[in-house]
């Protein structure tokens, strides 16, 4: 399979008729490199009137295209991350001025850290912390500094552009399962990508074997659509084993060669 990269960090023209807005944030796991090629399988225009993102992540596939659907929901389990993007959606401006004071350091960055679990910050000063946090740590991890070059205020400028975008996203903080209940309809489309399997620990949110399990369960019984990104994995393999099944690879962003994925979809 062909590996798909952005061309730069500013909203700009695609073949066709729809603009692209990147993610003002990476994001382990992020589909930055697969987007389009996780849109080309989307089912056909018209099939669907509601777009659901379960795993939201960094937006990296909600924001390829300027409108999935009449109605898009972005569902995330990280309540910080959550946070941020209702700040950008909300608050765009004021949060700008905010990360107007961070710059790239050491210091800074294990600071933001720490004072993400204080009390008593307001939620435009909590996402400014995670934003310092994600940004400019190795990885996009957010544990290890990463001596990141580029210029912190340059990605905050550009919030007001992926503010414009989810100007008319719902964006929740709800638990996976319920959020598939309370908006599956029969011209329901959900895009999945959960924590991949045996690779939990990567993610800010708990996510045992039972909830690979689970996830599956309710998938089964949809009325919508689904497309599923996974790690290429002989778990879940034999738990997908009776949907469709396409195997795809990216480029692996710390260390050479390819990391191999799939996409499962009921469709």
């Amino acid at each position: 399979m062909p590996v798909y990269s952005n061309t730069g960090i500013y909203t700009f023209l695609m073949k066709g008729d729809f603009t692209m807005t990147n993610s003002p944030i990476p994001r382990v796991g992020g589909k930055k490199l697969l987007r389009k090629a996780i849109c080309d399988r989307f089912p056909e225009t018209g099939k669907f009137d509601r777009y659901i993102e379960v795993f939201g992540g960094a937006a990296w596939v909600l924001l390829h295209k300027d409108k999935h659907a009449p109605l898009e929901v972005y569902n995330d389990g990280d309540s910080n991350l959550v946070n941020l993007m209702r700040c950008i959606k909300y608050h765009s401006g004021e949060l700008q001025r905010e990360i107007e004071g961070f710059y790239n350091s050491r210091e800074m960055f294990f600071d933001a850290i720490e004072q993400l679990n204080c009390k008593g910050f307001t939620d435009i000063q909590r996402a400014a912390r995670y934003f310092l946090k994600i940004r400019i740590s190795f990885g996009a991890k957010g544990s290890q500094f990463g001596c990141n070059t580029k210029p912190l205020q340059k990605s905050a400028d550009y919030l007001s552009t992926v503010c414009e975008r989810l100007k008319n996203v719902v964006i929740e903080h709800k638990n996976y399962d319920d959020l598939i209940k309370v908006y599956d309809r029969p011209t329901a489309f959900f895009y999945l990508d959960p924590p991949y399997y045996g690779a939990e620990d990567m993610y800010d949110v708990t996510f045992a074997k039972e909830d690979h399990l689970k996830l599956k369960k309710r998938l089964n019984g949809i009325k919508g659509m689904f497309l599923l990104s996974y790690n290429d994995d002989p778990f879940i393999r034999e738990l997908y084993k009776d949907f469709k099944m396409e195997a795809i690879s990216r480029n692996n962003n710390l260390s050479k060669g390819d990391y191999k994925e799939l996409l499962i979809s009921n469709y």
